[in-house]
């Protein structure tokens, strides 16, 4: 794997695909610079080095050129995060972007227009990815929340690049964070699965099977798996018609020696607001009328040994409704454990948008040993297929 710490980029033009696509304000700016910062490695990397960057995202989903999703709105952010005045040129093709880079000295950063203003990027046409190589010497993809995405600036440009192309510091970390996970974990591994339906993780879990010691369920997907087993569970969220498939999964699990944590009980209401009435119960038994929301203390007591006593972590989704602070409890607790696995020296993976979102609120960032930056990327991953991105630098 070529990392840009394989390469000497005195007097060369990087093209890196970053993920600048930040949420903005009313007033068009930044509220969240997490990607901003995570790119910031790679663009210091190759400056130090002597050379310069011209960085391409893109922003939204623009239809055609929209000023709303203008990467100009987002110039003075970077200048301030990187630390280096950043320029910008309003076009990513053509004569502009052309005379833009001639005139990059060494030691500048050029950011480009938002790709999506061209319906080409998209659809993975391979005559734009040709007009964006002209604007390097060297390609550098550091952009992991796109690279599941066959794009034109993140998997057929790389075919302009033979021998001229490497991952950026934080594609290759979560490279080697999912391979950790997925491959090179010391055991035991636990995997979290949380959120709302079984459905959505279905591949994962069968993908991981072979990988775990252990699986924690938790979220709205638990009561297919109870109800699965013959518990009651009220007005809880439930997938009917996946009652059997959770039955196989806890089957091939026994199999296989991977044991499936669910539950114990629960936290619940009788209404779906921050303001129900709630109690706790055992998961089996929630009467009619009742949801479960959130995990109880026993569970989280349960859970926490579990991951006391595993080296490798991966969470992927909440154990409750986290975004209601009535039913943030058993979400804070799984982070606690997770911190405290994690200070003790296991290697711990937070992926996916939800379990990301809570990490963040809830102040765990800093206490996991690494937190993906991309959604879709981190699930396809997980569920084992071959990322268009990772597969164009490696080809």
């Amino acid at each position: 794997m070529t990392t840009i710490q394989d390469i000497n980029f005195s007097n060369k033009k990087a093209l890196i695909r970053v993920d600048f696509n930040v949420p903005l304000n009313d007033e068009f700016k930044v509220t969240d610079a997490t990607r901003i910062e995570a790119a910031k490695p790679t663009i210091i990397k190759i400056l130090e080095d002597g050379g310069s960057c011209v960085l391409m995202s893109h922003l939204g989903r623009p239809k055609g050129v929209q000023d709303e999703f203008s990467l100009r709105h987002i110039i003075s952010k970077v200048s301030e995060v990187i630390g280096v005045e950043c320029k910008f040129v309003n076009n990513c093709i053509g004569a502009d972007a052309e005379e833009a880079i001639a005139n990059l000295q060494d030691g500048e950063i050029l950011l480009l227009e938002n790709l999506r203003f061209h319906e080409e990027e998209k659809k993975g046409d391979k005559a734009f990815a040709e007009q964006l190589a002209k604007l390097g010497d060297i390609y550098v993809n550091d952009a992991f929340g796109t690279a599941h995405r066959a794009h034109a600036s993140t998997a057929v440009i790389a075919e302009f690049f033979e021998g001229n192309k490497c991952f950026g510091n934080l594609l290759a970390k979560e490279i080697e964070s999912i391979d950790k996970v997925m491959k090179t974990g010391e055991k035991p591994v636990t995997a979290i699965l949380g959120g709302a339906k079984v459905s959505s993780k279905i591949t994962i879990i069968e993908n991981i099977l072979d990988k775990v010691d252990h699986i924690i369920v938790g979220g709205g997907m638990t009561f297919t798996f109870i109800k699965a087993l013959g518990g009651e569970i009220g007005n809880s969220l439930v997938e009917d018609d996946y009652l059997d498939l959770a039955k196989s999964i806890l089957k091939q699990a026994e199999e296989k020696g991977v044991q499936i944590h669910l539950p114990e009980d629960a936290l619940i209401a009788d209404a779906f607001s921050n303001d129900a009435n709630t109690q706790v119960v055992d998961t089996t038994k929630i009467p009619d009328g009742w949801m479960g929301l959130d995990v109880g203390e026993a569970t989280n007591k349960k859970f926490a040994d579990v991951l006391a006593n595993s080296k490798t972590i991966l969470w992927n989704g909440p154990l409750g409704v986290f975004e209601l602070e009535n039913f943030s409890k058993g979400t804070i607790a799984l982070g606690n454990a997770i911190a405290s696995a994690t200070n003790n020296g296991a290697f711990s993976l937070v992926g996916g948008g939800d379990s990301v979102a809570a990490a963040k609120q809830f102040g765990f960032t800093d206490k996991v040993s690494y937190v993906s930056t991309g959604g879709g990327a981190m699930l396809e991953s997980l569920e084992g297929k071959t990322l268009p991105g990772i597969a164009a630098i490696l080809a």
